[in-house]
């Protein structure tokens, strides 16, 4: 287990816009067994927040995953992005 102040690298997997125009990304572990979501208005990105293919967080960023498929589709999801994008690649 890694240690707790050890940052953590999760890669993008998921990206909803609700109705209010707010933009949730959902960032995944490889294994998809953890996630850190980050919500920005969409006039924020419009405005230069990059979305990044991979980010570095602190573990207690992050949150489990408890659905099975839902890990699965964010372990297959993080390697794709990270065999086709560098962590600093913008979305």
């Amino acid at each position: 287990m890694e240690d707790s102040d050890e940052a953590i690298r999760v890669w993008l997997v998921e990206r909803n816009v609700d109705q209010r125009n707010l933009v949730t990304l959902v960032y995944a572990t490889p294994d998809g067994r953890r996630r850190h979501l980050r919500q920005l208005s969409s006039g924020a990105i419009d405005r230069g927040t990059d979305v990044t293919a991979a980010k570095t967080v602190h573990p207690d960023d992050l949150e489990p995953v408890e659905d099975e498929t839902t890990r699965d589709r964010y372990e297959s999801e993080a390697s794709r992005v990270a065999d086709r994008h560098s962590a600093d690649d913008t979305l």
